[in-house]
């Protein structure tokens, strides 16, 4: 025992004896008494600081509760399930798409496999060696490094389209590396192949790469999923498309995946039958392009329909596109070269043009002339080649109105048959004492044959059609409406626009004795989910409207197109020579281009019993030229001898 001032270093060794503890309290009281003061080396803590240590443990003890609180209750569920993922992640199993066939069963589009690379960001760019990743994607799939990556940098999803249809000699190399470039992954998809390509894509449209904003507006697409984009791809998607199953992929707790199971088998899409007979599209297809070409011109589009049902057999469009280069994943060179096209060839031309009528509508006007009894169809006017109008503010200023040739005394069904101007602006607009329907009672009778309004064809992207009116040239022009109007209007010139699926529903109308169908180009729908396929859905003749005209009104107007044919100076005598009848309607319409015309040709047979009705139309015809008429001609005349 040692002493230095008053402290005092206490020295022992072993375990403490209950004697001892005694002896000590003996000793410290004798001490105390003795006045000497021990003094020990250890310090009690201060009770200031023992408060503030209490605090702080709770404080931090509080931290930690608030946290585990708020993982477990509020963010609990949501790290359950990507907990759930990271051990057994859902993924889609892609239904096999539908195929579709024309009216005689004949494939129209074929499924064939591919396969794509997708990629998860976050694996890659956890990584350090993130530039490195992209570099062996690059080489494997052919491609600049600064393309892959920048695939990366505008990818929302973390899921990353790298790759899609892999050409075989790729899909090799990356396979023998998939070991190594382990946040990737090759899923095998299937894509559509349309041989027919050019000739169909305006009918069949095309299937492509889903995007982001689509991804969020449907249910049951995964990210390099396909939809239908245009034309019956997409308007009969949810019956093409089928039902996707679901596979669970179970992974160990490193993520490394061990097994799949499938939860739910996929359903394969329901097949399609057409109206539409591929023989018969080709055919009018290679007809349009062959006079297209032939005269120097560039567009055009043709309808054929049966007047009995209201089916759609044919509908071209030209120039058109190969739907081809869209279904496997078009090149940004290839779609920036149809993007930019002039002629537009994505443009549907049957369904979404608008084209002035030219004499086309003269037999709708006829009819609208017999139903109000405005006319006799035996009274014969006189078309001097011109009709003169005077100015109703001012008699001494006057118009001229001229047809293309003067065709002297003329009845209705000879005024169809040579298409004579005069004798329609007399009975649309009225001339001498001859009182003419007026602009009102001309969209009435237009309306009811389907023009300007959706003719409800089953296919996306139809245009409407437009019948001006007073009202309508006040309000849009801020000018009135002049008997000039009514005449123009009269001979389908103005600012009437139609679309080549009108003019053919509305002949329809003419050819079938009075019925507006709705025309269709789906036949039915074929559930194939079951061993023997069944028919899911059919679609009937739709009746838009009917005996809006008389029989025998509507009579005299299909006399007046069979003389069209029949007689020598008809407009359309080049059809004579057809080996069956046949009832015609040619039109030219100006276009505001000197010497350029919009020409067409409506013609139906057999005349006495109809089961076809075909329209064609040519674009920026130079020159007062038959360019429709060999079309029509060559179409019907195979039609017929097959």
């Amino acid at each position: 025992m040692f002493f230095k001032k008053n402290y005092k270093i206490h020295s022992s060794y072993g375990s403490i004896e209950p004697h001892e503890v005694f002896l000590d309290k003996m000793a410290h009281t004798s001490q105390i008494e003795m006045g000497i003061s021990e003094k020990k080396l250890e310090v009690p803590l201060q009770e200031k600081i023992a408060y503030s240590l209490f605090f702080i443990f709770f404080v931090f003890a509080g931290i930690l509760f608030s946290k585990t609180f708020f993982l477990q209750a509020i963010q609990g569920a949501a790290y359950l399930n990507i907990s759930e993922n990271n051990k057994g992640a859902i993924a889609f199993i892609r239904p096999e798409r539908g195929i579709i066939y024309d009216r005689n069963s004949k494939k129209l589009v074929f499924n064939s496999p591919a396969y794509d690379l997708i990629c998860d960001k976050r694996k890659i760019e956890s990584q350090s060696s993130a530039f490195d990743y992209f570099n062996e994607l690059a080489i494997s799939l052919g491609k600049p490094t600064t393309e892959i990556s920048a695939l990366f940098d505008v990818s929302i999803s973390p899921q990353v389209l790298v790759a899609e249809n892999i050409p075989q000699e790729n899909l090799l190399v990356l396979e023998t590396k998939m070991n190594r470039l382990t946040a990737c992954r090759i899923d095998k998809n299937t894509s559509r192949e349309y041989p027919l390509a050019e000739i169909m894509s305006p009918v069949l449209g095309y299937t492509g790469r889903i995007n982001e904003k689509e991804l969020g507006q449907v249910s049951g697409y995964a990210l390099n999923d396909y939809l239908g984009k245009t034309g019956i791809e997409k308007s009969y998607e949810s019956y093409l498309r089928g039902k996707p199953g679901e596979l669970k992929a179970n992974r160990t707790a490193l993520g490394q995946e061990v097994s799949n199971d499938i939860v739910k088998e996929p359903v394969s899409g329901n097949n399609i039958v057409l109206n539409i007979d591929a023989d018969l599209q080709t055919q009018l297809y290679n007809s349009l392009e062959k006079s297209i070409k032939s005269i120097g011109s560039k567009k055009g589009a043709a309808v054929a329909m049966d007047p009995r049902t209201g089916a759609v057999l044919a509908m071209v469009s030209y120039p058109s596109y190969d739907n081809n280069l869209f279904s496997k994943g078009i090149s940004l060179n290839d779609y920036n070269k149809i993007q930019n096209d002039p002629d537009r060839p994505l443009f549907n031309r049957a369904i979404a043009a608008q084209y002035p009528t030219g004499s086309t509508i003269k037999p709708f006007e006829a009819s609208g002339a017999l139903q109000e009894k405005l006319i006799s169809p035996l009274k014969k006017i006189n078309d001097p080649g011109y009709i003169v109008v005077y100015s109703q503010n001012d008699p001494s200023v006057s118009y001229r109105f001229g047809g293309v040739t003067p065709h002297g005394m003329v009845d209705m069904r000879e005024a169809i048959a040579v298409s004579s101007n005069i004798y329609f602006y007399t009975v649309g607009g009225g001339y001498g004492d001859q009182q003419g329907l007026g602009p009102a009672r001309i969209k009435k009778y237009l309306e009811l044959f389907g023009w300007g309004e959706k003719t409800g064809v089953d296919m996306p992207g139809e245009f409407s059609g437009f019948i001006p009116t007073p009202e309508w040239k006040k309000q849009t022009k801020k000018e009135p409406w002049w008997n000039g109007d009514t005449y123009n209007l009269s001979i389908g010139q103005s600012d009437l626009m139609v679309t080549p699926l009108q003019v053919a529903a509305a002949y329809c109308a003419i050819a079938n004795n009075g019925t507006l169908y709705r025309p269709q180009i789906v036949q039915k729908v074929i559930d194939t989910s079951s061993g023997s396929p069944s028919i899911l859905k059919e679609f009937k003749p739709e009746v838009i409207r009917s005996n809006f005209i008389d029989d025998e009104n509507l009579q005299i107007v299909r006399e007046g197109m069979r003389m069209a044919v029949t007689k020598a100076d008809g407009s359309a005598h080049y059809l004579s020579s057809l080996p069956v009848s046949v009832a015609s309607k040619t039109g030219t319409a100006e276009i505001g281009v000197e010497g350029h015309y919009n020409t067409w040709t409506s013609a139906f047979a057999p005349y006495d019993d109809p089961e076809i009705v075909i329209t064609v139309t040519i674009e920026r015809v130079s020159g007062l030229r038959s360019a429709t008429l060999p079309v029509a001609h060559d179409v019907l005349n195979w039609y017929f001898s097959r």
